[in-house]
């Protein structure tokens, strides 16, 4: 048995029309940026959503870490831990990312087991498997004490037959949004804890699939995954699933579950575009101030990322601008004489942040936060 899918309150379809609104806006703005920018800000949402999703877990890489090591770069400061589940996450997004216009698709256990291979192949062992189903009992530890259970995940043998229960659901359309099916898919693939390791991420990775799979907008606009992954956004993710018991019981009211992902929606796509905005103003100064200063248009990708991330790599802007070695490294230097970029490091870990001539009015708009709220706060 799965959980029900509840009811939407008059106030839940007011902030679900507010969500397809603000992403049928973010649609038309993604639509009307140069390739380019577009590019640079898809980077930077996948490498949030998986620094965000793997911190939830434990791993620690930063963003800027994470955008770097998705785009090729090996001398990074993270460890060999970090590295790796990093780049596995990666890769299973990656592949999510490219379903979305999947002609003869459809769920099966096969798939969902060959994704957590991708997430977890590298830890395969044979007390746990990875692309099999466990062969065990599975505890969620309380997040204060290890040696208390907060959840434990129905048993092993019971496992086959729910997975092809939620199989069969996420291949049957029961007309409900596609937001709330995704949100409740999460619910039941956490719950039923199929996989020795793992789970988590795989469960908020099928939620993004099926936003995904829905067509509307690019997946890493719409994922909570980043959201999720804010520290006291985790913490309220835990205390939700916390609601649900210490047990499978999935024969009860997740209202609550839906008011919680109908939030993190909204506010993730605040965030999305509070992020489009402010690296437009950024890109709109740097080209003025590249203008000014006679500097090619193409050291404006070098400088953008040093004002949103803090710095770039010769690889990075190499790779963006499509530039030969010997291109990218006299623009970067051209830019160090000018002290307009300063390099830390050496050889290939270096990196180059704002120098002493760095505009900044760039760094302040960069630096600007903006304010969240809450759609289930009446305004006015």
């Amino acid at each position: 048995m799965l959980f029900p899918t509840p009811s939407l309150s008059r106030e839940d379809n007011r902030v679900l029309a507010s969500i397809d609104e603000m992403r049928s806006a973010l649609q038309d703005q993604v639509r009307s940026l140069p390739s380019r920018q577009v590019q640079r800000l898809r980077t930077f949402l996948t490498a949030d959503a998986v620094a965000a999703s793997n911190s939830i877990e434990g791993f620690r890489a930063a963003t800027v870490d994470v955008e770097d090591l998705i785009t090729g770069e090996r001398d990074v400061e993270v460890s060999e831990e970090n590295k790796k589940e990093t780049l596995a996450l990666h890769r299973m997004m990656t592949y999510i990312q490219t379903l979305h216009d999947a002609a003869d698709f459809a769920y099966s256990k096969s798939f969902l087991n060959a994704l957590h291979w991708i997430l977890q192949g590298h830890r395969h062992q044979p007390r746990k498997p990875a692309g099999q189903w466990r062969r065990g009992p599975v505890y969620v530890t309380d997040a204060r004490d290890a040696s208390i259970a907060a959840y434990t995940a129905p048993d092993a043998d019971a496992v086959p037959a729910l997975m092809q229960e939620l199989i069969d659901w996420l291949n049957t359309d029961d007309a409900t949004h596609t937001l709330v099916r995704a949100a409740m898919a999460h619910l039941h693939l956490v719950s039923i804890h199929p996989w020795a390791d793992g789970n988590g991420r795989m469960s908020r990775s099928l939620q993004t699939l099926m936003i995904a799979r829905e067509g509307v907008l690019a997946p890493e606009f719409s994922s909570i995954e980043a959201w999720l992954g804010r520290p006291g956004n985790t913490w309220e993710y835990y205390r939700e699933l916390a609601r649900r018991g210490p047990q499978y019981l999935p024969d009860q009211d997740v209202a609550s579950w839906i008011h919680f992902n109908l939030t993190a929606y909204h506010q993730q796509a605040q965030t999305v575009q509070g992020r489009l905005a402010r690296a437009g103003k950024v890109w709109e100064t740097l080209a003025d101030f590249a203008q000014h200063a006679g500097l090619d248009e193409r050291t404006i990708t070098a400088l953008h990322d040093v004002a949103m991330a803090g710095r770039v790599r010769r690889s990075r802007y190499e790779s963006a601008e499509g530039l030969s070695l010997q291109q990218a490294q006299r623009d970067l230097r051209d830019l160090v004489t000018a002290q307009i970029l300063t390099p830390v490091g050496r050889t290939r870990a270096r990196y180059y942040t704002a120098g002493d001539r760095f505009p900044q009015t760039a760094l302040d708009i960069s630096a600007t936060p903006m304010t969240l709220t809450d759609p289930y706060t009446p305004t006015g």
